[in-house]
């Protein structure tokens, strides 16, 4: 190894029509780097966007939906936040429990920012009510506040066509294909892990699916903008926290699953427990299911309470709809997918590897689920033209393959490294990190991945957090030296990530393949609290440009 150092009042359009296949689909764009310029001025209030209009719901109306006796007074409401910065006038206040503090402890702020009633638990109840403002207390707040925010919005989400994406893997990928897909529909909303886009705005996104509050606040604002459709992401930390609750999807798509956040979850049964929970019929109304994963088998097998469409990418006989003809390629797949009634559909996956014909598919059968011709479905699934931080590439005039992904997990790191390694002529050389205050069972495994499947593994930072990088970069070497000698590339640990991505660049040749994995579309990296910008892309881009510019070097990858 080689060591290196350093409402029901709110105005409704009417619902489209699912079979209404009106207008070309349409494409995407990468996210904007921090350095481009971008038309959308900043938000003017913090938080969430909130619709233009919203009829006041009278408290007592809240009150009796949550079957608690109405407190005095005669407020109206016509906001909901969980948030005390974020607090506009007219708002119900939700102050939950949280770790360190109680949200109670804020709701005086949020009084002074023109709050009329604050909804909490028993344990924040005094502190509310010491404000003067209206309380509605209930043992569960967080688990009420969905629903309250569907109802002060006037049910937002039963005007829009919702497809809700879960899995471990290919969520975010598989929500912009549908997002293409749904182009055919009219304008589209799509919120995820990389932004939120309500029509052509862009609004950078927090976490992969938005507190209660906030979601329904964009659905809000998204029926009032005329959007017709919404793609999105659900991690199991929003159906485990109640962040989809309020909203039943149309189309609900099973990815896969493999172990990750088992810092959160008690275990992989938990995991699919948390994940299953998208499939009942309190979260939506029909199932698209991934035949190829064992989890995926035991939703189609009985444990969805709704019915189940199955798709497989590896052309199972006893699936719904299956892919054929399989031809993968550096950029992209094509492939042939056999459905139901003897029909024949003609596919392509805008990006490349066999993990994307699946994302690709689910897509289309998803699409098809909701109503879309199938053939129209695929169009507009392959007419996207990409998916940022999602084997995303780079190209500064290099005579290799450059590219960036989000994979930070080890089934995930595995995928991309093979897929890549079909498409390389040459070496391939791999920079990964591991998040600290994150899962730590999966740190060796990704190491020894990356040694195991890389002719040159560099282990580096990712966000680091609160946690000493070397020992994280420790156990990820540990598990790269459980990887025998003769089956393992060469193995270079940087602590700096910059730094190790130029390793890389230096070491590649013609006909190389050099990929950067773990932060995909992310432009920060957070060590010790302090986040500090960094975007793979513009750091490989700036490696690749300075290495052309250098005096040429001896080759050091014997």
């Amino acid at each position: 190894m080689s060591y290196g150092t350093p409402a029901r009042r709110n105005h409704r359009p009417a619902r489209p029509s699912l079979r209404d296949g009106a207008g070309a689909p349409g494409t995407l764009t990468a996210v904007p780097h921090a350095d481009q310029s971008q038309t959308n001025p900043p938000a003017p209030s913090p938080g969430a966007p909130r619709p233009a209009r919203v009829s006041p719901v009278p408290l007592t109306e809240l009150a009796g939906q949550l079957g608690i006796t109405a407190p005095k007074g005669s407020a109206a409401v016509t906001g909901i936040t969980h948030d005390s910065r974020a607090v506009r006038p007219g708002d119900l206040y939700a102050a939950l429990p949280g770790a360190r503090f109680h949200g109670a402890d804020f709701a005086a702020q949020a009084a002074a920012q023109g709050a009329v009633a604050v909804l909490t638990d028993p344990a924040g109840a005094e502190r509310a009510a010491a404000t003067g403002l209206p309380v509605l207390t209930v043992p569960d707040p967080r688990g009420r506040m969905g629903s309250l925010a569907a109802a002060i919005y006037g049910e937002p989400g039963r005007d829009l066509l919702r497809i809700g994406i879960t899995g471990t893997s290919g969520k975010t990928t598989t929500a912009y294909l549908v997002e293409g897909g749904l182009r055919t529909l009219g304008p589209t909303g799509l919120i995820g892990t990389v932004e939120s886009r309500i029509g052509e705005e862009r609004l950078k996104s927090e976490r992969t699916t938005p507190e209660a509050t906030d979601l329904q606040a964009l659905f809000a604002v998204m029926r009032e903008r005329g959007v017709r459709s919404v793609a999105m992401e659900v991690s199991s930390h929003a159906l485990r926290l109640g962040r989809v609750d309020g909203c039943v999807f149309d189309v609900a798509v099973f990815n896969n699953l493999s172990p990750e956040h088992m810092e959160f979850h008690s275990g992989m049964e938990d995991y699919f427990q948390a994940k299953a929970e998208l499939f009942t019929k309190e979260r939506s109304r029909l199932g698209v299911v991934n035949l190829d994963d064992e989890y995926g088998r035991r939703l189609a097998a009985g444990e969805s309470e709704v019915p189940v469409i199955t798709f497989s990418a590896e052309g199972r006989a006893d699936a719904d709809w299956r892919a054929v003809d399989v031809v993968t390629g550096p950029v992209d797949s094509s492939f042939t997918i056999l459905g139901p009634e003897g029909r024949t559909v003609r596919a392509k996956a805008p990006l490349p590897g066999p993990f994307n014909v699946a994302n690709a598919l689910a897509a289309v059968v998803a699409l098809t689920a909701a109503g879309i011709e199938a053939q129209a479905a695929a169009d507009g699934v392959a007419a996207v033209t990409g998916v940022p931080g999602r084997l995303e590439r780079v190209d500064a005039g290099q005579p290799y393959l450059a590219a960036v992904d989000y994979a930070h997990k080890t089934d995930a790191v595995e995928s991309v490294l093979r897929a890549l390694r079909k498409v390389t002529t040459g070496r391939l050389h791999a920079v990964l990190g591991c998040g600290g205050d994150r899962d730590r069972t999966k740190r060796a495994p990704m190491g020894a991945a990356l040694a195991r499947l890389a002719d040159t593994a560099v282990l580096t930072s990712d966000n680091p957090r609160s946690e000493d990088p070397l020992a994280i970069l420790a156990t990820m070497l540990a598990g790269a030296a459980e990887v025998p000698a003769d089956e393992r590339g060469t193995v270079l640990l940087m602590e700096d990530r910059a730094a190790a991505i130029a390793a890389a660049v230096d070491r590649a040749r013609p006909g190389d393949t050099v990929v950067v994995l773990g932060k995909g579309h992310e432009q920060g990296q957070d060590i010790a609290g302090v986040v500090r910008p960094f975007d793979d892309r513009q750091v490989l881009r700036e490696a690749i440009e300075h290495r052309r510019t250098a005096a040429p070097h001896p080759n050091d990858q014997g």
